[in-house]
């Protein structure tokens, strides 16, 4: 099955009241079991790459892996840039056979944010490629995104109508109290804003810095509007706590299947969680 514009299916989210999970991969297995996960589950799925990601295993591995996985499966697949950071990155995924992109020009003014998303759509629509931009800032770090808690800004829903009526974007990325990486506490997310965005701009709503935060409180973003949910730091931990305690029980294996095998059923079972936390199981043939 080839690969999905990932607008299609958050327009099918939109429309059914249920969100799509976001998951990044770092390599062969995390792609693996993402792709396993959405089959057990008959769900849609969007696989993102990081700057990290692109770092690490190159841009081609990534996207010939996914391309690879996609031939194997039925049910609707989108591959995501993640956390784009320029217009000429941007056009390289696209080159690459990227579906969707995403270009985070949350640390510009609101003026330059917008000239620059709205010319990444420009290029993208054409070629029935996605587009997902950020307004406001998060706290944390990914990969080679870091904002100090100090500085991060939450999404102004006047700001954010303006935005999406100057640039056309598919899907907006809101700042409402989530942050990137590990939470040192319980985040509390800002739901009254949440509404208020949801209100002014009629398009899928996307939640980065997902994992960590409540179930519940994901249930609600979903009910509010968010129809996109990226996870990275909960794949990582299951993934790497299963190589753990592989090499505990087991410290002179030395063949790498033994340890990435388990820890790639364990990224399955995460994957799989997400998927009906966030109410795409069974939503494949809906797209």
């Amino acid at each position: 099955m080839p690969l999905v514009n990932a607008s299609r299916i958050l327009q099918c989210a939109d429309e059914g009241g249920w969100a799509v999970g976001a998951f990044n991969c770092n390599n062969m297995e995390i792609v693996q079991a993402i792709i396993r996960a959405a089959e057990e589950e008959h769900s849609p799925v969007i696989i993102q790459a990081s700057q990290g990601a692109i770092k690490y295993a190159g841009l081609g591995f990534i996207a010939a892996l996914v391309m690879q996985a996609v031939k194997e499966t039925r049910v609707p697949v989108a591959l995501h840039l993640d956390h784009g950071t320029s217009y000429e990155q941007v056009v390289c995924c696209i080159r690459a056979g990227f579906s969707s992109v995403m270009i985070d020009g949350s640390h510009l003014p609101l003026d330059e944010n917008i000239a620059l998303t709205r010319r990444v759509v420009e290029t993208a629509r054409p070629v029935d490629v996605s587009v997902e931009a950020e307004l406001g800032r998060l706290g944390g770090v990914e990969d080679d995104i870091s904002v100090e808690e100090r500085d991060a800004l939450f999404t102004d829903p006047d700001e954010a109508y303006r935005f999406v009526q100057e640039t056309g974007v598919d899907a907006l990325a809101v700042a409402i109290g989530t942050a990137h990486g590990l939470y040192k506490g319980t985040p509390k997310l800002d739901f009254p804003r949440l509404e208020q965005i949801r209100t002014r701009v009629k398009l899928p709503i996307v939640l980065h810095g997902s994992s960590g935060v409540p179930a519940d409180a994901i249930r609600e973003a979903v009910r509010l509007g968010v129809r996109k949910v990226n996870i990275d730091t909960d794949i990582r931990q299951g993934f790497v706590n299963a190589v753990r305690r592989v090499l505990d029980e087991k410290p002179d294996e030395i063949d790498p299947r033994k340890v990435l095998g388990p820890a790639r059923e364990a990224a399955v079972e995460v994957i799989r969680e997400k998927i009906r936390l966030f109410g795409s199981a069974g939503k494949a043939s809906e797209i």
